[in-house]
């Protein structure tokens, strides 16, 4: 399938230009490499996984979405509809992290713990692999996200 040229022209003018998004992203892959740096700080052994994992310190979801909404607001204005859009969806984002995401990761570590409660007693044939207990984030995990990606936006605008 051949993309047409308008198109094309399109990603290489209006999204290779785009600040506002390169600035969402850049905070995203700071708090991501954070989180390698911090994983080490702490047990003194490099994690590349956690580059795609979700959960820690700081919240990746949360400085992408604060760069996002403050990007927009160096962009549009602090009074401009879209800033509007991007705070409140930001604040979604963070309150969701906070919240469904976090309960959800303390089911999985009960749930876990009751698993290897029931394998001990039976010793053998029942074995589920654990769930994944970094879901959610600590309000202190959103805060330092929502940080980092006011941080990294207010940099972008003051560099570029």
């Amino acid at each position: 399938m051949k993309l047409p040229a308008d198109l094309i022209h399109q990603l290489d003018t209006g999204l290779a230009q785009n600040q506002v998004f390169w600035t969402a992203i850049a905070a995203n892959v700071t708090a991501q490499t954070l989180k390698i740096l911090l994983d080490y700080l702490l047990n003194g052994r490099w994690d590349l996984r956690r580059l795609l994992d979700t959960g820690g310190m700081p919240s990746t979801h949360s400085a992408t979405v604060s760069a996002l909404a403050v990007a927009t607001a160096f962009a549009e204005g602090w009074d401009s509809p879209l800033f509007a859009v991007a705070a409140v969806f930001a604040l979604v984002v963070m309150y969701d992290a906070t919240g469904i995401r976090r309960q959800a990761g303390k089911q999985a570590e009960l749930l876990n713990q009751l698993v290897q409660e029931l394998q001990d007693v039976l010793q053998k044939g029942f074995a589920p692999g654990p769930l994944k207990e970094l879901l959610g984030h600590s309000y202190l995990e959103v805060l330092v996200g929502a940080l980092v990606g006011v941080l990294v936006a207010w940099l972008g605008y003051r560099l570029f």
